[in-house]
């Protein structure tokens, strides 16, 4: 019996309780006098007061009264006169909203802006107060309202309106272009530099100076390190956001300098200035003796990270810096990065997919504001007191004019892991490629099915108008095009388990043999002793490259060689003896060049 009354009184609060609905809208304001231009200011509205005009030509522009000395509270706040087709600013607090929009109302009032120091949430009411008002409610921030009496005076009309969101914006084929072109140039670099470090790995090298960076073989054991240290450091953020953001911002310009020295060294190292190096110092890295020219350069990669770190709130033009930033660290770190299988590609990409899922869809049900933690963190909690924003990010500014946009999220975002997670599978599928001779079918492939699936992703936050973990759709596009293509070419077993390149081939061994020269005649004329002197003092020698185990039968065939070489130096030895040695030195040459060719 008691559980039957908890049910049913769990039915009636969610059958009956009252909702809120908040919407995004703007207020369109101007001058009375007509001398400035127009600014939109962001609204938070409830539509169950009274409906806002999608168009703002439809919207009544009417004079908006400063009335923020009183919170319009009772009848002693209406001013004489009352508010006669007029849109009253007044201050939030001391009762509730009903009784605000109420007074309104009543005095004539059209509109009603409530001002807001704290956070804005959407004004409620119940259903039988819903009913009685006619005229639309809006809270409006307190920063925007001491902006509009500096920009535009004491005299200001104003239209609130609430256009609609656009589907898809413009914006979106600018992050698709940087993120697909990252992956392609990041790909393509690490498994070109892979493939020629490989090559050059015999070499020696004594300069002061290595181009090639060190490169990183990722195992499943950092694999699941790496996810743990990802998710407390997500879990951290969001209870801890204004003390750990700078900590974030301060890695990102350290790691953001590395990366664009990194990608910039190539170019500057085919400069012909600055070649010469300064001098012997013992300093810490100076005592290497840099160029000049790549000492200029992190000088500029560091200045440049300086300049953000201090400009990072400018949003019209800071975000141009930050993507820079953000694609010369991703590329840096797919070409240090390496994933010597697919196994651990697999491995990797299937982990982070049920990350990325598990924190935007799962968390909404843990957390008491039902906020999604990796949308809360990425876009920055709108209740921080440092109102920074992570800069780990790709972010470019709404080409549309959309309350969204103006209110809410100015710009479009999309995550660093987005690029580094598929972008490692697609260096990979690279050095296949090259290792097999593939004509390059796996990268292309597996970059296509990139793009493929940030199409989908952009087409779901279209339908869906909230935030997507772009790995959903990421990582079943590029697993599956690359797992079809493996099967397809029947190289599955090798791509798989990264055959052949792993672990970096042994070259073969180099053996140094005698060439069989015919013996030089001995002269008469010169002591035995010194024409053994000659031969010992300038042997003649070949180098003879083994690809693999020698069988039986050449080694057969080699003596048989050998066999005929010495009977043809035993018939140029009963020659006359007159004949000129430089001639017998010749044909050794010739014997030898045979030989190696």
């Amino acid at each position: 019996m008691a559980a039957r009354r908890a049910r049913l009184r769990l039915w009636l609060l969610l059958h009956f309780l009252p909702q809120v609905y908040c919407e995004y809208g703007m207020v369109h304001v101007l001058s009375e006098k007509g001398s400035s231009k127009g600014k939109d200011y962001c609204i938070l509205f409830n539509s169950q007061w009274a409906h806002l005009p999608h168009d703002l030509g439809k919207a009544s522009l009417l004079q908006l009264q400063d009335q923020t000395a009183s919170v319009l509270c009772s009848p002693s706040d209406v001013p004489d006169g009352g508010f006669n087709n007029q849109i009253p600013m007044v201050m939030r607090g001391n009762c509730t909203f009903y009784e605000k929009v109420r007074l309104a109302q009543i005095n004539g009032a059209r509109g009603l802006l409530i001002v807001s120091r704290e956070r804005l949430v959407p004004p409620g009411g119940n259903r039988s107060q819903y009913e009685e008002i006619d005229i639309p409610v809006a809270l409006l921030s307190y920063t925007d309202m001491l902006d509009i009496g500096k920009s535009f005076g004491s005299s200001v009309k104003g239209a609130m309106y609430a256009p609609n969101e656009p589907v898809l914006d413009y914006n979106m084929v600018i992050i698709f272009v940087m993120a697909v072109g990252t992956v392609a140039i990041g790909g393509y670099w690490a498994g070109s530099r892979d493939v020629k470090k490989r090559y050059m790995k015999h070499k020696r090298d004594d300069g002061a100076e290595k181009h090639d960076d060190e490169t990183v073989d990722v195992t499943p054991i950092m694999i699941c390190v790496f996810v743990v240290m990802c998710c407390s450091m997500l879990v951290l953020l969001y209870f801890f956001y204004d003390h750990l953001v700078y900590v974030i911002i301060g890695i990102f310009c350290l790691a953001a300098s590395i990366g664009l020295y990194s990608c910039l060294s190539p170019f500057v190292r085919r400069f012909p200035l600055g070649k010469c190096r300064i001098p012997d110092n013992n300093l810490p890295y100076f005592h290497k003796r840099p160029q000049v020219r790549m000492l200029l350069l992190a000088v500029f990669c560091i200045s440049v990270s300086v300049v953000w770190g201090i400009f990072r709130n400018e949003d019209q033009w800071a975000w141009v810096l930050q993507d820079a930033l953000g694609i010369a660290f991703c590329l840096y770190m797919l070409k240090t990065i390496r994933l010597p299988t697919f196994k651990g590609c697999t491995l990797l990409l299937l982990v982070l997919f049920v990350y990325d899922v598990f924190f935007v869809f799962i968390t909404p049900f843990l957390t008491k504001t039902g906020e999604s933690i990796m949308v809360e963190v990425a876009a920055g909690p709108s209740d921080s007191a440092t109102h920074e924003k992570l800069p780990m990010v790709l972010k470019v500014p709404r080409l549309n004019s959309s309350p969204l946009a103006l209110c809410d999220r100015p710009f479009s975002l999309l995550g660093f892991g987005d690029i580094l997670v598929p972008g490692l599978l697609v260096a990979y599928c690279h050095r296949f490629d090259i290792q097999v001779q593939s004509s390059r079918v796996y990268f292309v492939a597996c970059t296509i099915a990139y793009g493929i699936g940030l199409l989908v992703t952009f087409v779901a936050l279209a339908l869906m108008q909230m935030g997507q973990p772009a790995l959903l759709y990421l990582v079943p596009c590029t697993l599956l095009t690359s797992f079809a293509v493996a099967l397809w070419r029947k190289e599955l077993a090798m791509f798989w388990t990264g055959s052949g390149f792993a672990k970096d081939l042994p070259q073969p061994p180099l053996v140094i043999a005698p060439v069989n020269c015919p013996e030089l005649p001995k002269d008469s004329n010169v002591p035995a002793s010194q024409q053994d002197t000659e031969q010992m003092t300038s042997p003649t020698l070949h180098v003879k490259e083994l690809h693999g185990p020698t069988s039986a039968a050449e080694e057969l065939a080699d003596t048989d060689t050998k066999t005929d070489r010495s009977e043809i130096s035993i018939a140029q030895s009963e020659e006359p003896a007159g004949q000129n040695k430089d001639s017998l030195e010749s044909k050794c040459l010739n014997a030898e060049q045979n030989q190696l060719e």
